[in-house]
């Protein structure tokens, strides 16, 4: 993961820059970590969880309704670094 995004109730958020998948689509990797053990991992736009590890299935539909609002400024974060890189 490569951008930082905040800490909110413990919980760090990061994640990945605007990545190509096997089809041409635009996709962001996101990952929530708690303590040293609990994590979760989502990819954008599709805000599918694919792995997570402590968190509870309530606590999963919190960062999945974290993560549909705030979308929009994850992809021009995740837009503008890539860009920076280029």
């Amino acid at each position: 993961m490569k951008n930082y995004y905040s800490t909110l109730d413990g919980i760090i958020t990061t994640f990945s820059n605007i990545e190509p998948d096997r089809d041409g689509f635009e996709h962001i990797s996101i990952r929530f970590e708690r303590d040293i053990i609990h994590f979760a991992e989502f990819r954008l736009p599709e805000n599918q969880i694919f792995k997570s590890f402590g968190f509870s299935d309530d606590e999963i539909m919190q960062l999945s309704e974290y993560l549909r609002d705030n979308a929009p400024l994850i992809w021009e974060i995740a837009r503008e670094e890539g860009d920076s890189l280029a």
